[in-house]
């Protein structure tokens, strides 16, 4: 299967927030497509992903890792990776098992640092996932003023994930730059087939991006999301 990804526009979307409709569903691998793009193009985007759970003891964060990696490798890993948890759980659930309290002005104050140029920010798990006591994923994007791309796993539920997802975007006033639909298994199920044409008639102004076909590997997951990777960087800017 070959992914359909080309919405035929001519701007750069440069900077983004990446999110998804729930955990596992791509988020790293195509805001590591996205930066990828952006050194191709002789940029130096920074990446930014403040809350990484399921890190064990001593090991550097992997999701931050492969974010820095594909950025260029030119910045700290710790601007790209501020607070990390040891449990595989919702990165608010796991601090609050360890007893800690992430600063959001440290998160807020570390992003301000990056500056203004291109790069893409990552959140962790879907956007009603806890950070902290207070605040969610939706939160942090609202924060950070940055147009959403959304990613979610082509299969059954997409419809409803993403709808929801859609959903607490709008209500937040956020702009989404892009859905893009990830295949998650080999062989997938019918749904696949008709996902995006049917996100695409619920939403006509709202480019749909995929199915990108799965693939096993790290090295072929990065080739397969390269094409969507270089629409995402097509679009048209998205203001708030």
């Amino acid at each position: 299967m070959e992914a359909d990804c080309s919405p035929g526009y001519k701007r750069w979307v440069q900077r983004c927030f990446v999110a998804g409709t729930d955990t596992g569903v791509g988020k790293t691998e195509v805001a590591s497509a996205l930066l990828r793009a952006l050194a191709h193009r002789g940029l130096r985007p920074w990446a930014f992903k403040p809350y990484e759970s399921g890190v064990r003891r001593r090991a550097a964060p992997e999701d931050a890792s492969a974010l820095r990696a594909a950025a260029g490798g030119w910045q700290p890993l710790a601007t790209v990776s501020l607070h990390r948890f040891r449990a595989p759980l919702a990165p608010g659930v796991a601090a609050r098992l360890e007893g800690r309290r992430p600063s959001w002005r440290a998160t807020l104050a570390a992003f301000r640092r990056l500056g203004p140029g291109p790069g893409v920010a990552e959140g962790a798990g879907g956007l009603l996932v806890p950070l902290d006591a207070r605040r969610d994923v939706v939160d942090l994007a609202k924060a950070l003023a940055l147009p959403v791309v959304l990613v979610a796993r082509a299969g059954l539920g997409t419809l409803n994930h993403t709808r929801l997802s859609l959903e607490a975007l709008r209500a937040r006033r956020l702009p989404v730059a892009a859905v893009v639909l990830v295949a998650s298994t080999r062989t997938g199920d019918a749904s696949v087939a008709t996902n995006r044409a049917e996100l695409r008639r619920r939403f006509p102004r709202l480019p749909v991006l995929g199915p990108v076909p799965y693939a096993a590997s790290a090295s072929a997951r990065a080739r397969a999301l390269a094409p969507c990777a270089e629409a995402l960087l097509a679009l048209p800017e998205v203001r708030r």
